[in-house]
């Protein structure tokens, strides 16, 4: 460890990493000579509260504790060159693995060639928090994994200049290779590395200049394991298999709170291959992450296991959510948002200002349950032998999933342990692993054989954590010049809360924190309401999360207000906006700010402006557009990104809608990885296109309606727009704040494919899906 008076003070300010020389065979197998740890340990949320607050789920910021950061990097180098990049994240597609990969690499100058990847297994001790979501992987490590391959660098160095007697200033090291000039000396990164090992660790170390990077910021590297994915080598939840492994499914409760009141197996057991048929106990509400409950059928292959499911009898009693129905449920949620709710951000006088308008606007959006839909349905391998349970599983929380194993079996923390396998998608459905303990359950109950235990399609749309139901409720005035002197929005939703605490009504401050509370329109008299709604299904996390709604709604009903203005609807977006101004989120009801410093993230008024401009830009906005053709825009800030969306729409006289092409700008600050930014925005933009056109989840008598991708409809090949281009908007510096990618691109696609369709055909879109409201 380094002990320096200032440097312990930047760690406790949160601005330097900590980094250790540590043992490689505790690390790594021995798979190294030189092992570096780099570790950033800020003051945690949990250090400074009393010990009712550490007993609460939540923290002061509405997210449950645990989102704070105290990342470790592991840097191993090998006798034969080799670099070994150790991965705390999960990789779902986005490419995290090969973002930390190159970001050491290159302040490492290491030879790509060289470099490889292996990825941790759940240890939040060992590896710092593994929850991936919230866009904030690179965001928050970055300058760590450049702090980890410049201090390996730079101990290669004073290695090579030890063993050849001459000044470290001497020695440079490039592309693997360290070189003396003077004496035209060289030597590989495998010859020193044993020696580098025994140093002392740089209390200080200079990282590269960005006009030296070689792969950040380049988009030069495709993905490290682009080979094993595209040839099908790649390891997948899936994929996952075990010496005598068997496999298992589940019938689970229909009804969220349902309980299995008596079963019959009887032909269920008749069928070749089960193994074992047994009771899951769940139903509780909140659930958390545990299992729903239900029975468990174990058998010698899925096909059994499932022909078995099939000819079980249940008799199950549906509990509190048996009348469940989302078409009854809409009019409570429009009843709600039509009278004053709780006030989340207030500003001036609203009432007053409404009533002395010159032209008042009101209007309401619905955006229904939304399911996740990975590829890749979840699924796990456990098995649980002798005191000890190890699971691989397709996972975006690994710590998650190893806390919910030792709750679930009874064991401690040492006798669990979860290895993370390649997530063929997971779009915040992977960070609930109730599937991991499922499968922990099943193996417990035959005698400790691993188990595979996968979710089929149905069993995805049927019992997952969807995204809200809500109902924006929004209401301007108009001055004579069509500006707004009066907004009153009201959001009604079910909280994600609600799975940790019984019957919460309120959003918590992360989801008030999307794209609500921080609104940043230059209106001067603002009431933001959010009004009670119940849940009766589990909420979950979904690829932007509360973001959708909120910029559904905010976004059609600027282009309303344009409308009713007899304004340009860009130009009024951009008046809207205001002049450039940096706003604390916290001054305007924002305790959250995506769990940033709001001095450090700030929201920029200019920046959202830039990708307004920049995505206008591209789809050539302002041009004559044919007769049943027209552009829509809308812009976002979400995940401290800014970004926004310029649609072009087709509509036959037959009121199909037809997106033919999208613009979509990013500013996410530096950007470190240009490549996976673009697949990142051009996967958002699919993604909100399904949203916005086709996906729905309904229930009746607290049953999922839809069974598969036949009724849960994501966006088919022939619907995408033949042109998708992404505009990359670089602000800011290397040494300065990140943005994030993953989430931020999916919020302005709905609201500017709306706008877009209004100026198409003078019809207001206000509920998703769209489907064939145009043809009625």
């Amino acid at each position: 460890m380094i002990h320096d008076a200032k440097l312990s003070a930047e760690r406790a300010a949160g601005t330097r990493p900590a980094l250790d020389n540590v043992s490689r065979r505790g690390i790594l197998g021995g798979a190294g000579a030189l092992v570096l740890a780099l570790s950033l340990r800020p003051a945690r949320a949990d250090e400074t509260q009393t010990q009712e607050q550490k007993e609460q789920k939540f923290g002061a910021d509405g997210m449950p504790h645990g989102w704070r950061d105290d990342p470790k990097i592991f840097v191993a180098i090998a006798p034969d060159g080799t670099v070994t990049v150790t991965n705390h994240r999960s990789d779902m597609g986005q490419g995290i693995r090969t973002s930390v990969a190159f970001t050491v690499a290159d302040e490492l100058e290491a030879d790509w060639s060289k470099v490889k990847v292996v990825q941790a297994w759940g240890d939040e001790t060992r590896f710092g928090n593994q929850d991936t979501d919230g866009s904030r992987s690179t965001r928050h490590f970055f300058q760590h994994f450049r702090h980890a391959g410049a201090a390996a660098r730079l101990m290669l160095i004073q290695a090579a200049a030890k063993q050849w007697g001459v000044p470290a200033s001497e020695v440079t090291a490039v592309n693997h290779t360290l070189t003396h000039a003077k004496s035209g000396r060289t030597l590989g990164y495998g010859a020193v590395a044993q020696a580098a090992a025994e140093l002392p660790v740089p209390t200080d170390v200079k990282l590269k200049d960005p006009k030296d990077f070689r792969y950040i910021g380049t988009g030069k590297i495709g993905l490290i394991d682009n080979f094993d994915i595209t040839t099908g080598k790649a390891v997948y939840g899936l994929d996952t298999k075990l010496d005598g492994m068997l496999y298992a499914v589940v019938a689970r409760p229909a009804v969220y709170g349902g309980k299995v009141k008596s079963f019959d197996d009887g032909e269920a057991k008749k069928v070749p291959g089960v193994v074992k048929i047994f009771k899951i106990d769940g139903g509780e509400i909140p659930s958390e992450f545990m299992p729903l409950g239900g029975v468990a059928v174990v058998a010698k292959n899925t096909w059994a296991a499932m022909k078995a499911r099939d000819a079980l009898k249940i008799t199950w009693d549906d509990g509190p959510n048996a009348g469940y129905d989302t078409d009854a449920f809409r009019k409570e949620l429009e009843a709600a948002a039509r009278k004053p709710g709780k006030v989340v951000r207030t500003q001036g006088d609203v009432d007053g200002a409404l009533a002395k308008a010159k032209t008042k606007v009101q209007a309401e959006y619905f955006v229904p349950h939304l399911a996740q839909a990975p590829m890749e349905p979840p699924a796990a391998v456990a098995r649980v032998k002798d005191g000890f349970c190890e699971a691989w599983a397709c996972v975006q929380g690994p710590q998650a999933a190893n806390d919910r194993l030792m709750k679930a079996l009874k064991l401690p923390d040492d006798k669990v342990k979860v290895n993370v396998t390649l997530l063929g998608g997971g779009f915040g459905r992977k960070s609930k692993p109730d599937y991991v303990v499922e499968a922990a359950l099943c193996s417990q109950a035959v005698g400790g054989a691993p188990v595979k235990l996968a979710w089929t399609r149905e069993d995805d749309l049927h019992h997952g954590f969807y995204h809200t139901i809500s109902v924006e409720h929004l209401e301007a005035g108009l001055d004579d010049k069509g500006m707004p002197v009066a907004w009153l929005h009201r959001s009604v939703a079910p909280t994600i809360g609600s799975i940790f605490a019984p019957d919460p009504k309120h959003e918590l401050p992360f989801e008030l924190g999307m794209g609500l509370v921080n609104t940043p329109l230059n209106i001067p008299n603002m009431r933001l309401e959010n009004p009670e709604a119940a849940a009766h299904v589990r909420i979950g996390w979904f690829r932007s999360v509360s973001n959708i709604p909120h910029a559904f709604a905010i976004q059609s009903f600027v282009s309303e207000l344009a409308h009713a203005a007899g304004r340009e609807p860009k130009e009024y977006l951009l008046e809207l906006i205001g002049p450039d101004r940096k706003i604390s989120p916290t001054e305007i009801g924002d305790v959250w700010n995506y769990g940033e410093d709001p001095k450090r993230y700030p929201i920029e008024t200019g920046r959202l402006r830039g990708v307004i401009e920049a995505a206008a830009k591209g789809a050539g906005w302002g041009r004559q557009m044919p007769k049943g053709t027209g552009l829509g825009i809308a812009g976002h800030y979400s995940f401290v990104t800014y970004t926004a969306v310029a649609a072009e729409v087709e509509v036959d006289d037959k009121g199909q809608v037809q997106v033919k092409a999208i613009d979509i700008a990013v500013d996410c600050g530096p950007q470190v990885n240009p490549e996976r930014i673009r697949s990142q925005m051009e996967g958002a933009v699919v993604m909100g296109m399904g949203l916005a056109l086709t996906s729905e989840i309904t229930f009746k008598q607290g049953r999922a309606v839809q069974n598969n991708f036949d009724g849960y409809e994501v966006l088919r090949i022939d619907a995408a727009p033949k042109v998708v281009r992404v505009h990359l908007v670089p602000t800011g510096s290397y040494d300065g704040p990140l943005g994030g990618v993953g989430e931020p691109g999916v919020p302005p696609v709905a609201p500017a494919i709306a706008n877009a369709i209004f100026a198409a055909t003078g019809r207001r879109v206000r509920q998703l899906p769209i489907r064939d409201q145009l043809s009625a």
